[in-house]
């Protein structure tokens, strides 16, 4: 049975400063995504520009929402609930100093094994593709040791409740490859040479826009952390206990990163365009996951870390705080799910029809977004789990779990992408749809077992199955309406049919789960209403 949730709207105000942040970066996001579509669509320079820059993704997840969020904020923000700041500058000066000093080294081994790395990454791409991308790698990598000092400063400012400025400072590289795009898109993203060379700016502009990343975060790092000293300081014992949890964290977290690297793996082999689409899919799947998963996991993480008291106490603090946490998550990704089954096209549409990305590409990337909507829901809710076992200190529970959900990722992937289309007779390009749907499925072996191994610690929290019900009773209802606009309209008019047939899909489901009672809707029509009102 699950805890009562009385304080669910006083305790979404550090996810909601999160997800407004994540928001406002996503949205530019999507605009540089759809400049990128416009330009390069899913020709060679598309494929070979979204495989390399997957490269410093990886990265910036791995140690900005694996490593830091797992091992350094819990024993930061420890100490700062304690109140000893002198101990807490010491130990964020010296776990500052180790990233600088391995940033560095990431940055120069990455410049000269970038050939190798691409066969691992890409094996699919041969001839100018692939020394395209080989190049495009190279260019990308100083800025990764930008990214990975940016990953710093979030880990700093979200322990000191600073949610909203870490994570809207990807605006920053986002409007200087904006920039880019406008600027040389007319004039290079013509024929396949231009299109190269454009792609060869973007690169040139993603580094310039991590520095960017960086420098936005840092004069709040400095006013937060008064008694900031950079130094090794190893022989720290704090320092020491943080290193502790790097490991098992650093190859946890990289396991996780290693399945987003095997979905490119698998879709550099479906066919030509899979990796373009793969990733264009990616960044609207990564919307929902990133506002309502990363933002709740991120608040909760100092929140649950710094519980302090007796055992029981603790376990009672945790428990309402996951409960409250996976309903909110639930009430948010239940509907996103649908709507990439159901409407994924309008979607898709809206978003990125224009120029050299048509309605062939984009009922392509539907499939993707449909297979995504399999594991979403498990997905998003696994990162809370995950994280309630990184406050109670624990990072090798979850590292079991994650490699296990990259093996079965990898077999049924394998077999979903490159297997089964042939079997049943259709398109190789198709496999790309199964290779999302089989992550799903992976993440929901991941998430399941993650719950049940939480069972002894602090008891059996999930989502009650009556709620989840209401949820998607509620999201399938607001479904019919868009399909309904959908037929009125026609597709002809992709912009337009998005403006009339999502914000009627939302509000139906949000009309629809305020008459069902959901507390959660209740809070947003609250705060809506206090919005309009002025009070």
């Amino acid at each position: 049975m699950s805890p009562t949730r009385p304080t669910a709207a006083r305790r979404a105000g550090g996810a909601g400063l999160v997800a407004a942040g994540i928001l406002v970066s996503r949205v530019f996001g999507l605009v540089r995504n759809r400049l990128l579509g416009h330009y390069l669509g899913t020709s060679d320079a598309g494929d070979a520009f979204n495989a390399a820059i997957r490269i410093p993704n990886i990265l910036q997840n791995l140690f900005g929402e694996g490593v830091l969020s797992a091992s350094f904020i819990p024993a930061y923000s420890r100490l700062l609930a304690e109140g000893d700041e002198e101990e807490a500058g010491r130990v964020a000066g010296a776990i500052g100093t180790l990233l600088a000093l391995t940033s560095a080294v990431l940055v120069l081994l990455g410049v000269l094994l970038t050939p190798y790395a691409v066969a691992l990454i890409a094996p699919g791409f041969v001839g100018e593709k692939r020394e395209l991308t080989i190049r495009l790698v190279q260019l990308m990598f100083p800025g990764v040791g930008l990214l990975v000092l940016s990953a710093w400063s979030l880990g700093v400012l979200n322990s000191h409740r600073r949610f909203f400025l870490p994570y809207a400072s990807p605006v920053a590289m986002n409007v200087v490859m904006i920039g880019a795009l406008v600027g040389f898109g007319p004039s290079l993203g013509g024929d396949a040479a231009g299109q190269a060379r454009l792609a060869t700016t973007l690169a040139w502009a993603s580094v310039i826009g991590s520095a960017a990343q960086l420098l936005v975060q840092l004069p709040t790092v400095w006013r937060l952390v008064r008694k900031l000293r950079f130094a090794l300081a190893t022989s720290n014992a704090n320092v020491r206990g943080v290193l502790a949890q790097f490991g098992p964290v650093f190859v946890g977290r990289g396991v996780v990163q290693i399945s987003a690297y095997v979905d490119n793996v698998l879709a550099s082999l479906v066919s030509s365009g899979a990796v373009a689409v793969l990733s264009y899919a990616q960044v609207i799947t990564m919307l929902p996951v990133s506002l309502f998963g990363m933002s709740v996991s991120a608040a909760e993480l100092p929140a649950m870390s710094g519980a302090i008291g007796t055992q029981d106490e603790v376990a009672h603090i945790l428990r309402q705080r996951l409960s409250d946490g996976l309903h909110r998550i639930a009430f948010y990704v239940v509907p996103s799910s649908v709507a990439f089954l159901t409407i994924g096209d309008i979607v898709g549409a809206t978003l990125y029809q224009t120029g050299a990305f048509g309605r062939d590409q984009v009922v392509w990337m539907w499939a993707v977004l449909a297979g995504s909507s399999v594991g979403l829901l498990a997905g998003t809710l696994g990162r809370l789990y995950a994280s309630t076992w990184y406050a109670l200190r624990n990072t090798r529970t979850p590292l079991g779990f994650a490699v296990l959900r990259v093996a079965l990722t990898l077999g049924l992937g394998w077999i979903a992408a490159l297997w089964l289309p042939g079997v049943v007779g259709v398109n190789a390009r198709w496999g790309v749809a199964g290779l999302t749907a089989s992550a799903g499925i992976a993440a929901w072996v991941e998430c399941l077992l993650l719950r049940r191994s939480l069972v002894p610690r602090i008891g059996d929290v999930g989502v009650d199955r009556p709620y989840q019900a209401k949820l998607w009773g509620s999201a399938l209802s607001a479904a019919l309406v868009a399909w309904g606009v959908k037929l009125v309209l026609g597709v002809q008019h992709p912009v337009l049919l998005g403006l009339v047939a999502l914000p009627l899909y939302g509000l139906t489901y949000f009309a629809a789960t305020t008459s069902l009672g959901i507390p959660e809707a209740g809070a947003v029509t609250g705060r809506l209403r206090r919005l309009v009102s002025g009070r």
